[in-house]
């Protein structure tokens, strides 16, 4: 992490390796994970201010991307999701970096049922930095995290 919010996405530039281990079913206290591994690839728009991640996932047939955007004014960074599956840009999660990484949340829907979710990035200093998603289908009071992406750097 930087000093300025324009580069706390600066360490996931370029292209990773990532392993992807995802719940098989969310929301019914399984844990039941299947792993799968693809890659992703990072770069930076606009000075910064946003990113723009793909992921390639050829082992369960899908791809996605997410757009990163920082608002100047509160420093705080907006997620967007997009996976080739639905094809729906899902609403952003939004919060900033702290020392050990990066933390943000945001309405959605997962199936049928509101939830909250949570982004969560860790390791950023590191080069295995790591991303887990949780979701909470209780406002909040109880998280269960379902998908967890460990990135290494491509060769």
């Amino acid at each position: 992490m930087t000093c300025s919010p324009i580069h706390d996405f600066d360490f996931l530039f370029g292209h990773w390796e990532v392993e992807h281990r995802r719940l098989t079913s969310r929301g019914v206290g399984s844990d039941d994970w299947d792993i799968s591994h693809g890659t992703a690839f990072t770069e930076p728009r606009m000075g910064g201010i946003t990113n723009i991640e793909q992921h390639d996932c050829p082992e369960r047939g899908w791809r996605g991307v997410a757009l990163r955007t920082l608002d100047l004014a509160t420093k705080e960074w907006s997620i967007y999701w997009i996976s080739d599956r639905d094809g729906r840009l899902a609403p952003p999660v939004v919060g900033r970096f702290h020392d050990e990484g990066c933390r943000l949340e945001g309405l959605d829907i997962d199936g049928e049922r509101p939830i909250l979710a949570r982004f969560e990035w860790s390791r950023v200093n590191t080069e295995t930095p790591r991303w887990a998603q949780h979701f909470s289908y209780d406002d909040g009071r109880t998280w269960e995290l379902n998908w967890v992406m460990d990135f290494r750097r491509a060769a």
